[in-house]
């Protein structure tokens, strides 16, 4: 369900890529990929950004979201609330994310699915799965209820 939009939002969708600090290979385990997952997802559902895809990898991660509050605001959720509870749940004690990410509102439905099989085909480049429904730490595997592209961006129907 699409959260009302407060803000200077810019609607979205946006692709974005953050990194852990000094891109260490600090979301190398499946319980610290996993626990990314569980924040993006809950996130999603608190309506604090429509979540379309996403991807994490060993160093980053990347996403295709429309946030309902800022970008920053919805980054802060997601770094910070990753931080959080990898520090209480895993006893994580050290600094996990770079200050900043790159991001790029996507323009147009063209764009969108270029960054959608950018991110879902992460995983197959790096050489961790043959076939990225096997990447269980991304969009493109089964079963993830995910946002679907934004209204803005689907093709209008001829002669409807």
């Amino acid at each position: 369900m699409a959260a009302p939009f407060h803000g200077n939002t810019g609607h979205g969708p946006y692709f974005i890529t953050a990194s852990t600090f000094q891109k260490r290979s600090l979301l190398q385990s499946d319980r610290m990929r996993q626990l990314l997952v569980d924040v993006l997802l809950h996130y999603g559902e608190q309506e604090k950004y429509l979540l379309h895809e996403f991807v994490i990898m060993t160093d980053h991660f990347h996403l295709l979201i429309s946030p309902s509050v800022t970008l920053e605001r919805a980054m802060q959720f997601i770094k910070g609330g990753f931080s959080f509870r990898a520090k209480r749940e895993l006893g994580f004690a050290h600094e996990i994310w770079q200050p900043s990410y790159y991001d790029r509102r996507v323009g147009d439905a063209e764009e969108y699915f270029a960054f959608r099989e950018y991110i879902r085909q992460n995983p197959v480049k790096k050489g961790l799965v043959h076939v990225a429904e096997e990447y269980q730490h991304g969009s493109a595997w089964p079963g993830y209820e995910l946002d679907g592209i934004p209204e803005r961006l689907r093709p209008v129907e001829v002669g409807a």
